[in-house]
């Protein structure tokens, strides 16, 4: 999907926007709640720290960005799953993606997180050059190490956790146990890494996802499943339509350039005159 966006004459041939977290304005959109729930908790008066689940850091980095609008943050604790490059990262000095491993909390399931890139622009002074070079590097050599500068500020205010699918079960059923609470695998891994991490200070974990789209991961862990909410039952019940491609650049780009232009055709000239078609790349 980078690679789409990174085509200059096909994206704006094509007018191609993203709806995931590559897109700015969801990150926007994310710097509201910490606002709110940071408030909620007695901000500005004291400081609060957040966990979030994040495959992608798009959800964590609008924490990084409301702190740097003024809310006082203490923490910020990502949470993956085995999926551990930002772990890695910051325990070893060393961005080094792997291969992805499939697992209960599947939002997570990514080794290489696009927003990333954006942290490194803050840490180097917006640098582009040099976050460009990095990227460079990492597409060369599938590594790159982070000088002590930048490791040293990422860990002043971040940490990061990896939990396993064995802990994150456990945290589900130990939850409910405690609680009656029930929530999903991804919100599972922000609890358990919060109480690596816990403080003094309040401490709120993102729940980034409903327990009834993970049944099957929910009643392994409880014996129980979730009720479902209208708006999901009526999506469940929906058709899906898909079409399977090749992992290959040029296929995906020929297949949507295809279909947008028969979008346009099927379009009433009327209509058109003044518009762009636009088309949504989903990940």
């Amino acid at each position: 999907m980078k690679a789409l966006f990174a085509d200059e004459r096909l994206r704006d041939e094509l007018a191609l926007t993203g709806i995931n977290s590559i897109n700015f304005a969801r990150i926007l959109a994310q710097i509201v709640y910490y606002f709110t729930s940071g408030v909620a908790l007695g901000s500005p008066g004291r400081p609060v720290s957040f966990t979030v689940p994040t495959g992608n850091f798009g959800d964590i980095f609008a924490g990084y960005a409301a702190r740097a609008m003024g809310l006082p943050v203490k923490r910020l604790v990502i949470a993956t799953n085995q999926n551990d490059s930002l772990p890695r990262a910051f325990a070893t000095g060393i961005y080094e993606p792997r291969d992805v491993i499939a697992t209960s909390s599947p939002s997570m399931d990514i080794q290489l997180a696009s927003n990333f890139e954006r942290l490194l622009f803050e840490l180097a002074s917006r640098d582009g050059a040099h976050v460009r070079a990095r990227m460079d590097e990492l597409r060369r050599e599938g590594c790159f190490r982070l000088d002590q500068a930048e490791l040293a500020a990422m860990r002043k205010l971040f940490a990061a956790h990896a939990i396993s699918e064995e802990d994150t079960e456990m945290t589900i059923r130990g939850l409910y146990e405690e609680t009656g609470a029930l929530i999903d695998p991804h919100t599972a891994v922000g609890v358990a890494a919060a109480r690596e991490e816990a403080g003094s200070e309040p401490t709120i974990v993102l729940s980034t996802a409903h327990p009834a789209k993970f049944p099957d991961a929910v009643k392994r862990a409880t014996g129980r499943v979730a009720d479902q909410p209208e708006r999901l039952r009526v999506k469940l019940g929906q058709d899906e339509r898909f079409t399977v491609l090749a992992n290959d650049y040029g296929a995906i780009a020929a297949f949507i350039a295809a279909r947008a232009r028969a979008k346009s055709a099927n379009t009433p000239a009327g209509s058109r005159r003044g518009k762009r078609s636009r088309t949504e790349v989903r990940a």
